[in-house]
C-alpha cells in the first residue's frame, strides 16, 4: 500500500481532528504510515463522538446495575427488566450540529438513527421523546431552525408510525450559535430475546442491508466532534439525508430476520457507519473482519473505498448470521424490498482488512481502533460558587409579572410544537404533551401495565453549579416519573458540553457528572446508556451545560395514574415538600428582572426520595389523581398550570403568599389535589413519613387568587388571560 508524503498526512489527519499526538500513536500502532483510507477509519474511531476519550474516565463514576438492569452501558441500548419476561430497551443520543446546519434532515435523522440503536437489539419501537434547546428568539436564525427541527421530528416519527409522546423545548441565547437536539426511543421486547452486537466467532457471513450507500454524512462523526465557526454552513454536506418509510421497511425486516434465529450479532450503522459497525463487531467479539467494498451496494457511481467506508447514509444494518442462514436472510430482505449484500465474513486474525477491486486498501489492527483509542484526563477547573442573592422584593404589579412569566418562552404552551407530531399512533398512548401530566405514559401492550417517559434539565441550574444542577437533572426526572405514579427504573443521558480542552468547560462535565452519579445512587436509578456530545459552541463561546436526562418508569396498573388536569371544584390544594423560597437562577429572577445570578436551589436526595415515596404511594393506593410537581416557576406556576389544564381555578391562601414562596424553586415538592374529606389520609401519611404536607388552597372559579395569612387579596387574575398569555406567544413567534 503505498503512502502519501508525511506532511500532507499529516495535515489530513488534522483536518479530521487528529492531533499531532494521536497521529504519532497512529504511526507507532501500525509501525508504518497508514494511506488516506486507514486514516480516515482512525479519525472516525478516535473521534470523540464515537471514542468518549475525554468523557469515558468520569462516566465510570455512574452506576449501571440494579435488580432490573438486563444490559448496562455499552451496547447499542440500555435493556431494562419490566415483568412477565418483557424488557423495555432505551437510549438518547444527540443530534446537535447537523440540526444547526441542515435542521430538517439533522434532526429527521437524528429521530431514525436513535430508532435503530432499540430495534437493533431486538425491541419493537413503541414511543419518542425529544428535548430540544433554541436560541433566543430575536435571534435571526431561531425562528428557521426552530420550523426545521420541529418538521423533521414530525415528518420522520409521524411516517415511521412511532408516537411522540413528551419532551421539553428551551430558548436562551446560550445556544444561538449551536442548538441541541436530543433524540430518545422506547422499545418492548421479550426479555429472552435481546440482539447483541459482539461477533460470536470467525467463519461467519457479514450482510449488509437497508439502503444503499451514497456521499451523504461523511465525516460526520468528525463534524460532530468539533467546534462550529463561521464556516459552518459549509459542513451541510456531512449532514445525513432520511428517508423514514425505508426505516419502516427495515424495522419489519431487522425484526423478522432476528425472528427466523439467523441472527449471530448485528449493528446499525450510525455515527461513522461502515466503519464503526464493523469495527465495534468485530472489537466486541475478539475477532477479526474482513469486507469487500466493491460488494457494498451503492446509489452514486464511482465510489471510493474511503467514501463507502466514512458515508453515513441512513437506514442501513450490518449484520453476522449463523453458518447456513444467508438464503433465509435475502427471502426476507427481497420481502421487504430492501437491498442487500454479503460483503465479508469474519477471521480470526484480529484485523480489519479491507478489499476493494481486487486491491487491499486498509489492513489494520482491530485493537488500536476499538479499545485503545487515546483517554484523556484533561485539566478541569472548580466553577466559581455563585454569591447569595441579597433579598428581592415583590413586584410593583403581580398582575403583569405573572402574565409575563407564564407567556416567556420557557413556559409557554408549546402546543404549536407539538401538534404536529403523532402522539397516538400504536393507540397505546395513555398520556402526552396534550394530557397535563409530567410524564408520557404508554402502555405495554396486551397487559395493564404501562411505561411512563420523560426527559429533563435545568441549564440555568448546571451553569451556575454544575454539581448541584446535575443532581437536580436527575432528581427532576425521578420526580416526573413519580408525579404520574411509575416507579423509576432507569435513565439514559446526552451530556452536551463545549470544548473540554477548556479546563473550565471540564470542570462542568466532571462535577455535573459527579452530581449525576450521586443522585442515581441515592435514588436507586442506574444510568442504562447514554452519549456525551461536546465541543458545542461557536466561536469560542460555549453552550449552557446540559446534561439531558432521559428517564423510564413502570406503572404496575396503569388505571392507576396522576395527571394534573383532573381538578375538581371544592378540592383541597396541598403542598408536599419544604418550601424555603429559593430564588437563585429562577425563572421569575431571568424573565422578569432579567438577572441570572444567585446559587440554583439545592437538592436534598434524602427528601426528594421521602417526598416521592409518599406521593408515589398515594397515586397507586388510588387516593390521588390530580398531582403535579414543582420545577420551573415554583409553586405558583404549577398552579396556575393546574388550573389551566383542568379549567378550575384556585385560591392560595396563607403564609405563602410572598414573592420568594410562590415563586421560589425549591426541589422535593409536588402540588396534589383530592377532595376535602379524603385530605386527613395524605396527612398522616406524610406524617408517618416525616414529610411536610400543607393544605395551600381550594379549586373553584374561574381565576388565580392569592391572599396572604390574614385573608388580605394580593392579586387575582382570570383563567382566561392567563390561557392568552400562556398559549399566544409560541403561534405568535412561528407567525400562524
Amino acid at each position: 500500500m503505498s503512502a502519501q508524503p508525511s506532511k500532507t498526512l499529516a495535515e489530513s489527519a488534522a483536518e479530521f481532528g487528529l492531533n499531532p499526538e494521536e497521529y504519532a500513536v497512529i504511526l507507532k500502532r501500525l509501525n508504518r504510515e497508514p494511506n488516506m483510507v486507514e486514516l480516515g477509519v482512525f479519525s472516525v474511531m478516535w473521534s470523540e463522538h464515537c471514542s468518549y476519550k475525554s468523557s469515558k474516565k468520569h462516566l465510570s463514576k455512574f452506576p449501571t446495575k440494579g435488580p432490573r438492569v438486563i444490559c448496562g452501558p455499552g451496547e447499542n441500548a440500555g435493556v431494562v427488566d419490566i415483568g412477565d419476561g418483557q424488557a423495555c430497551i432505551f437510549k438518547m443520543e444527540s443530534h446537535n450540529h447537523p440540526s444547526y446546519i441542515e435542521p430538517y434532515q439533522g434532526a429527521a435523522t437524528g429521530v431514525g438513527g436513535i430508532m435503530r440503536d432499540v430495534f437493533t437489539m431486538g425491541a419493537r419501537p413503541i414511543a419518542l421523546l425529544n428535548a430540544l434547546r433554541f436560541g433566543d428568539p430575536s435571534h435571526p436564525k431561531t425562528r428557521r431552525l426552530v420550523a426545521g427541527v420541529v418538521s423533521g421530528i414530525g415528518g420522520y416519527g409521524n411516517c415511521v408510525g412511532v408516537p411522540t409522546v413528551a419532551g421539553e423545548t428551551n430558548f436562551h441565547s446560550g445556544y444561538d450559535g449551536n442548538i441541541l437536539v436530543n433524540a430518545m426511543c422506547v422499545g418492548l421486547a421479550d426479555a429472552d430475546k435481546i440482539f447483541y452486537s459482539a461477533a460470536p466467532s470467525a467463519g461467519l457471513p457479514v450482510v449488509y442491508f437497508g439502503s444503499k450507500t451514497g456521499r451523504d454524512g461523511i465525516h460526520g462523526a468528525t463534524m460532530a466532534s468539533q467546534e462550529f465557526d463561521d464556516a459552518s454552513d459549509e459542513k451541510r454536506p456531512t449532514v445525513q439525508v432520511g428517508d423514514p418509510f425505508a426505516e419502516k421497511l427495515l424495522i419489519e425486516a431487522t425484526l423478522e430476520l432476528m425472528a427466523s434465529g439467523a441472527v449471530a450479532a448485528i449493528q446499525d450503522m450510525g455515527a461513522a457507519g461502515l466503519t464503526s459497525s464493523s469495527v465495534e463487531m468485530a472489537g466486541k467479539g475478539e475477532v477479526g473482519i474482513e469486507l469487500d467494498l466493491y460488494a457494498v451496494p451503492q446509489r452514486e457511481d464511482g465510489m471510493s473505498a474511503y467514501e463507502m467506508m466514512l458515508s453515513e447514509s441512513q437506514e442501513r444494518m450490518l449484520a453476522i448470521l449463523k453458518p447456513g442462514r444467508e438464503a433465509d436472510g435475502q427471502r426476507i430482505f427481497q420481502k421487504w424490498g430492501l437491498d442487500a449484500a454479503t460483503i465479508g465474513f469474519t477471521t480470526d486474525t484480529g484485523r480489519l482488512v479491507l478489499k476493494h477491486k481486487g486491491q487491499t486498501v486498509c489492513d489494520v489492527p482491530l485493537a488500536p481502533l476499538f479499545d485503545d483509542a487515546p483517554l484523556y484526563d484533561r485539566p478541569w477547573t472548580v466553577t466559581p460558587a455563585r454569591p447569595a442573592l441579597e433579598a428581592i422584593p415583590d413586584p410593583a404589579d403581580w398582575r403583569g409579572a405573572v402574565l409575563k412569566l407564564v407567556a416567556c418562552p420557557d413556559l409557554a404552551s408549546k402546543r404549536w410544537l407539538w401538534e404536529q407530531y403523532d402522539r397516538h399512533v400504536m393507540a397505546d398512548t395513555l398520556a402526552d404533551s396534550a394530557t397535563a401530566a409530567d410524564a408520557g405514559i404508554v402502555r405495554v401492550h396486551g397487559t395493564k401495565k404501562a411505561l411512563a417517559v420523560t426527559s429533563d434539565c435545568t441549564p440555568r441550574y448546571v451553569q451556575a453549579d454544575p454539581y448541584e444542577g446535575g443532581k437536580q437533572a436527575v432528581a427532576e426526572a425521578w420526580r416526573n416519573l413519580t408525579a404520574v405514579g411509575a416507579d423509576p427504573i432507569a435513565i439514559t443521558d446526552n451530556l452536551n458540553f463545549g470544548n473540554p480542552e477548556r479546563p473550565e468547560i471540564m470542570g462542568q462535565i466532571v462535577r455535573a457528572i459527579d452530581g449525576m452519579a450521586e443522585a442515581c445512587r441515592a435514588l436507586d436509578f442506574p444510568v442504562v446508556s447514554g452519549n456525551v456530545s461536546l465541543y458545542n459552541e461557536t466561536n469560542g463561546a460555549a453552550i449552557p451545560p446540559t446534561p439531558t436526562v432521559g428517564a423510564v418508569g413502570l406503572l404496575p396498573d396503569s388505571t392507576k395514574r396522576a395527571g394534573y388536569g383532573k381538578l375538581l371544584a371544592g378540592d383541597v390544594v396541598i403542598l408536599v415538600g419544604e418550601t424555603r423560597g429559593h430564588l437563585g437562577q429562577s425563572l421569575y429572577l431571568r424573565e422578569i428582572l432579567g438577572r441570572e445570578d444567585g446559587p440554583p436551589p439545592p437538592v436534598d436526595l434524602t427528601a426528594e426520595r421521602r417526598n416521592g415515596d409518599l406521593v408515589r404511594g398515594l397515586i397507586q393506593d388510588g387516593i390521588v389523581t390530580t398531582v403535579h410537581d414543582l420545577s420551573d416557576g415554583g409553586l405558583l406556576v404549577a398552579a396556575v398550570e393546574m388550573a389551566l389544564a383542568s379549567k378550575v381555578g384556585i385560591a392560595l391562601s396563607g403564609q405563602h403568599a410572598d414573592l420568594a414562596m410562590l415563586l421560589g424553586e425549591d426541589q422535593g415538592r409536588y402540588l396534589i389535589a383530592l377532595p376535602a374529606h379524603q385530605a386527613d389520609e395524605v396527612y398522616d401519611r406524610a406524617e408517618k413519613a416525616g414529610v411536610a404536607a400543607e393544605p395551600i388552597g381550594t379549586a373553584g372559579g374561574c381565576e388565580i387568587a392569592v391572599a396572604d395569612a390574614k385573608g388580605t387579596l394580593l392579586f387575582a387574575i382570570d383563567l382566561d388571560d392567563l390561557r392568552a398569555a400562556n398559549e399566544g406567544w409560541m403561534p405568535a413567534f412561528m407567525g400562524v
